[in-house]
């Protein structure tokens, strides 16, 4: 699959049912070594003027399925989904 094929696809955690974004807009960190994606970086909503942004850093592990449409996460057993700046 190509990267210009997740674009806009809806990201959806199978554990609670709740949409948590979409990937349109985010970024890939991918292992130097590897060559392997190792999370995927949402960018949250609105304005930044000035202020620190957040990001949603999302483990690749946490995939479960690429659809046509959505992208199927499994946020269980331990949180996998974390928040941080993205100024850190």
């Amino acid at each position: 699959m190509r990267l210009s094929e997740l674009a806009g696809k809806e990201m959806i955690d199978m554990q609670t049912g709740t949409k948590v974004g979409v990937l349109g807009g985010a970024d890939l960190w991918v292992n130097e070594e590897t060559g392997q994606i190792d999370s995927i970086l949402l960018a949250s909503s609105g304005f930044s003027f000035g202020k620190r942004r957040e990001e949603t850093v999302i483990p690749w592990s946490a995939v479960v399925k690429i659809g046509p449409d959505m992208i199927i996460l499994d946020s269980q057993p331990a949180p996998r989904v974390t928040r941080h700046s993205a100024h850190e």
